[in-house]
């Protein structure tokens, strides 16, 4: 017994619970954030709106709208992306981070300090720019979510930046570098691709969430990494 605990919990079950600690102190920021957004609806739906402006002016139509068209005609692809968008955000990445934790440990505090940079980040997001997603805005989305715990807990002006396409793209290149099997590294290379899909696709983000979910993962990985990147290619000094 020893020696499995060991290897599943490189820390003992301390860590593990400190961790676990960690990620509920998170989501009390984030329902913080959520009653800041609450506040002001009116705002939220002015942002929505003009972020439906912004990709009009340059695309001439809503892609996300034909991507939702798409899937709707498709009962096994409706129920696919319904399915991700509810599991990508928590029980993938939890199962992610898990995996992470008890098999490759020496990689799990970076990648644990980046989804939280990243989330961080975002929150800010959502408290100075709360916005509606669009299926909400009224133009010809179907909202199809349904009354239940994650709408309770879920911030329903959280649009930009959107998070599911910021965590997907870290899960996706950090899973991609420590799986072995190839099959394993093709599916978490077209993982983020997918949830961008299917964000978009669902109507609960527009493509300018998605880059700039994108943009905070980058950062966030960015500033996390930096030091062991720089650490591998500075010349040692005899």
């Amino acid at each position: 017994m020893d020696s499995v605990i060991r290897r599943y919990l490189p820390r003992g079950l301390g860590d593990l619970l400190r961790q676990v600690g960690i990620w509920f102190t998170f989501l009390i920021a984030y329902q913080f954030a959520r009653g800041v957004a609450d506040q002001h609806p009116e705002r939220a739906f002015e942002n929505g709106f003009r972020i439906i402006s912004f990709e009009t002016r340059y695309t001439h139509k809503l892609y996300e709208l034909t991507f939702q068209h798409f899937v709707d005609q498709r009962a096994w692809l409706a129920d696919l992306v319904s399915w991700t968008y509810w599991n990508s955000e928590f029980t993938v990445l939890g199962l992610a981070m898990l995996w992470i934790y008890s098999r490759r440990h020496d990689h799990f505090y970076r990648f644990r300090n980046t989804i939280l940079l990243a989330n961080v980040l975002g929150l800010f997001g959502y408290i100075f720019m709360p916005t509606a997603p669009p299926r909400l805005l009224g133009v010809g989305f179907v909202d199809r979510h349904r009354d239940g715990l994650v709408n309770v807990v879920a911030n329903p002006y959280a649009a930009f930046p959107s998070l599911h396409a910021c965590d997907a793209l870290i899960v996706g290149i950090v899973l991609f570098r420590l799986v072995r099997n190839p099959i394993a590294k093709a599916f978490w290379a077209f993982w983020p691709g997918w949830v961008w899909f299917v964000v978009m696709a669902s109507g609960n983000h527009f493509w300018t969430d998605c880059i700039a979910g994108m943009g905070v993962a980058l950062v966030a990985m960015a500033i996390i990494y930096r030091a062991p990147l720089r650490r591998r290619f500075t010349p040692s000094r005899a």
